[in-house]
């Protein structure tokens, strides 16, 4: 479906440029290809035998020697060999290389310790000899090829080879430099247009590549010279004991050193939606898999490009999100209006020609054409083609992707990672918030207050509480409860570099660790006192853990915690992944920041498209309108393109990048289904356009007589006042914008230094065009009166704007 709607608005205009930051679906059938095929090759790898694997691939374990750059850096292994055991799921080499202790042996790594990287050159060397962790990323895009890309749009290579003959015929009829100065001046539009388009694509690109790498960053928690710390996944080397909870996704491929009810969801790489059991009979980790049930601790083995998911990530080109249903909206309103642009184009060139036939039949010169007139008709198709360029919106899914881009930029200021473009949009219309309490609405610290020992409740509010609950009950309660504490937890308690005791894990585990340290418990002796049997993680769905224990005196003692309604009912008897916000700080006010960021993005969005509209009905109308009654348009085609690079490329950088403020919580968010352009939305563009529409009649049957215009250059002049006044209503419209219901547009508006400063471009620009490229731009320079009157007539759209949001149906 998503392909033949691709390909019906590539019909209208560019759409290379319109679906750069979505999925590149001709990608996709190649990535579903080689994904079954990686499926297969992994399937075959679980389920065939190893002898059969092994014959298949002719390697036998006896044949393998260790390479000597290997032998030097100090290793007895190297990656060709750890990656084809996770690989191959080959226990036969596991056992050769003496198990997975062996391996860890074999990679000067401790199981226990983890690495030692007190040397740092030592790391660096592991890094050389294995590689690192991180994924081969697509080169980036040179500047020259968004140029090259902008080029592509249809109706601007249509108005280019307009352009090259009338450089050609004038040059012949009028000779250098005079004849060149109406074909040089499109030429020179075409690329001001392009080049501007081309520079804000390629920032564009540019802020995406650095929000892709922020998504990509993953917090793993480590052991490493001894101690248990927080590293992001890319500073992952072979050697590194990772570890890992329920939600975890496998930073690398590995091999299960110890861990309980491990439950890995591979469907990822094999395409088995069935989850498999991870154990010391069956220790291989593959990265990209998911952490379904249970926690454990894994070698690293493999890392990069060299890990299976690494492998898949190599045949597959990144294409970007699919389209938010914003984008596919907009996708709609850009398309219909660019054929009605399309159909007005058409019947403008067929009025602008009926009315020349009409002219030279009166004259009786039909059958006798010029080079003039065939320059007069050229330019007749070029303002046809050039209504296309403005009425077409090709701004408004870039301008989403724009806002989005920008919104997830300071929502990741505010301590809100965006995994997804689609999520800020999503953020926007939330209506409900559903929050747990612990970290959101409280500190994210938690302690135990009060206590039932032998029938005994007690509160626990003070730490000598602790000390006074301990001579009160029995050593053998105690002996049990420090047992329980220290080894039924997700929980544990290390030393740091510093040498004093961290406690790691959820805020109720550390809670209830710290009351176990309070009472004098030792959790590293505890732990080694007991062998754990068996254990039950806690999950949503059983809401308690347990842990089954062989007792050094013998036997075995099982210990259970939970929910309270759990554990006293068992008494009785012209994930982070998988998110698309992360909340960084814990804090429910971030939240509120992120919907904010949300709604504003809608809001900018509608924000541009009422300013856009505007402009597409005005030039329209305008020179439809003026074809049909006067035979000539009055704004050129050069005109008509500078006019469609405000409106659409520099108003998407004013408009779509406006920071949210705190009215927006006040308005009800906008639903899925809702109708984007609202009411007062339709009431604001057709009350503008009309205005505007009046003013420029006005200009057009009044205009000589009020600026009292004479001689040859007077209809020249009148068509400059003309276009100085419409690019100062589209200047005066972009601040109205600002705001759809409220009166105050200029508030806030200095803070938002890009809406200054594309103000700023444009009237800089104007004044250049107007004043010094007359030749180039069919344009007159105009008197300090002119000026003044156009301007005004430019802000007379203000008042207007502010009786149009007062106005109450």
């Amino acid at each position: 479906m998503l392909r033949r709607w691709r390909s019906l608005c590539g019909v209208v205009k560019n759409p290379k440029r319109r679906f750069r930051f979505t999925a590149n679906l001709s990608k996709r059938y190649e990535a579903a290809a080689m994904r079954r095929t990686n499926h297969e090759k992994l399937r075959v790898a679980v389920l065939v035998s190893k002898a059969a694997f092994q014959f298949i691939s002719g390697v036998q374990v006896s044949d393998y020697t260790v390479p000597d750059e290997v032998k030097d850096a100090g290793f007895q292994i190297d990656a060709d060999e750890l990656g084809s055991i996770v690989e191959g799921h080959d226990l036969k080499k596991v056992k050769f290389h003496g198990g997975v202790e062996g391996i860890a042996n074999k990679l000067a790594t401790s199981s226990t310790d983890g690495l030692s990287t007190r040397d740092y050159s030592s790391l660096i060397r592991r890094q050389e000899i294995f590689g690192i962790n991180k994924f081969q990323e697509s080169e980036a895009r040179s500047f020259w090829l968004f140029v090259w890309e902008a080029l592509q749009d249809m109706t601007l290579m249509i108005l280019g080879a307009c352009a090259f003959v009338s450089l050609l015929v004038g040059i012949a009829m009028e000779g250098w430099p005079v004849g060149a100065h109406d074909g040089l001046g499109k030429v020179t539009s075409i690329l001001l247009v392009v080049f501007v388009t081309a520079t804000s694509d390629y920032r564009q690109s540019l802020q995406f590549r650095d929000l892709d790498k922020e998504k990509k960053k993953i917090s793993i928690q480590v052991t490493r010279n001894g101690y248990r710390q927080k590293m992001s996944i890319y500073d992952l080397v072979p050697g590194d004991v990772v570890h890992l909870a329920i939600g975890d996704q496998v930073p690398a491929d590995g091999l299960f050193l110890s861990g309980f009810s491990v439950l890995i969801d591979e469907s990822s790489l094999t395409g088995e939606s069935v989850p498999v059991m991870v154990s010391a009979q069956n220790p291989f980790l593959l990265s990209g898999t998911k952490v379904q049930d249970g926690s454990c601790k894994m070698l690293v083995t493999t890392v990069g490009m060299r890990t299976q998911w690494g492998k898949l990530l190599a045949t597959l080109s990144e294409g970007g999100d699919d389209e938010t249903l914003l984008q596919v909206k907009l996708n709609g309103v850009a398309t219909i209006i660019g054929k009605i642009g399309l159909f007005f184009a058409i019947v403008t060139f067929a009025v602008l020609v009926q009315k020349m036939y009409s002219r030279k039949l009166t004259e009786r010169s039909h059958w006798s054409w010029s080079a003039v007139e065939a320059r007069e008709l050229l330019e007749y198709f070029a303002i046809a083609v050039t209504i296309v360029v403005v009425a077409v919106p090709e701004g408004l899914p870039l301008a989403v992707t724009l806002s989005l881009a920008f919104a997830m930029k300071k929502m990741m200021n505010d301590k809100a990672l965006v995994r997804h473009l689609a999520a800020c949009e999503t953020m926007g219309s939330a209506t409900t918030f559903c929050s747990d309490k612990t970290g959101t609405l409280t500190t994210n610290r938690m302690t135990v207050v009060k206590t039932c020992f032998c029938m005994n409740i007690k509160d626990v509010t003070k730490p000598s509480d602790a000390s006074a609950i301990r001579s009160d009950i029995p050593d053998s309660v105690l002996k049990t409860l420090l047992q329980s504490i220290f080894n039924n937890t997700g929980g544990e308690v290390v030393a740091t570099k510093h040498g004093k005791p961290d406690i790691l894990g959820t805020p109720t585990e550390t809670a209830i660790l710290q009351f176990g340290l309070a009472l004098g418990g030792d959790f590293q002796a505890e732990r080694q006192a007991g062998k754990l049997i068996k254990v039950e993680p806690l999950n949503s769905t059983k809401k308690r853990m347990g842990v089954v224990l062989e007792l050094p005196e013998g036997g075995l003692r099982a210990h259970t915690k939970g929910a309270s309604e759990i554990i006293l009912a068992a008494c009785d008897k012209v994930a982070k992944e998988s998110a698309d916000v992360i909340i960084l700080d814990d804090n429910f006010s971030t939240i509120v920041r992120v919907a904010k960021w949300g709604r504003s993005v809608y809001i900018n969005i509608q924000k541009f498209v009422q300013f856009q509209l505007t402009v597409n009905i005005v030039a329209l109308i305008v020179n439809f309108l003026s074809a049909c009654f006067t035979g000539t348009a009055p704004l050129t085609a050069v005109q008509l393109l500078w006019v469609n690079m405000i409106m659409d490329t520099l108003g998407a950088l004013a408009l779509a990048t406006e920071p949210p403020h705190d009215e927006l919580m006040k308005r009800a968010p906008v639903g899925r289904s809702g109708n984007f352009i609202s009411n007062v939305m339709w009431r604001n563009i057709l009350g503008q356009s009309l205005y505007q529409f009046l003013v420029i009649w006005f200009l057009q049957s009044n205009g000589m007589g009020l600026f009292r215009l004479n001689g040859p250059d007077a209809q020249l002049t009148l068509n400059t006042i003309i276009f100085n006044t419409f690019v100062f209503c589209q200047l005066f419209k972009e601040v109205n914008s600002r705001e759809m219901e409220k009166v105050e547009v200029w508030e806030g508006m200095l803070d938002n230094y890009v809406f200054v400063a594309v103000l700023s471009i444009t009237l800089v620009f104007q004044i250049i065009i107007v004043e010094y490229l007359g030749t180039f731009a069919n344009t007159t320079p105009l008197s300090f009166i002119q000026w003044f009157l156009s301007i005004f007539f430019g802000f007379l759209s203000m008042p207007v704007a502010v009786g149009l949001k007062r106005f109450e149906v």
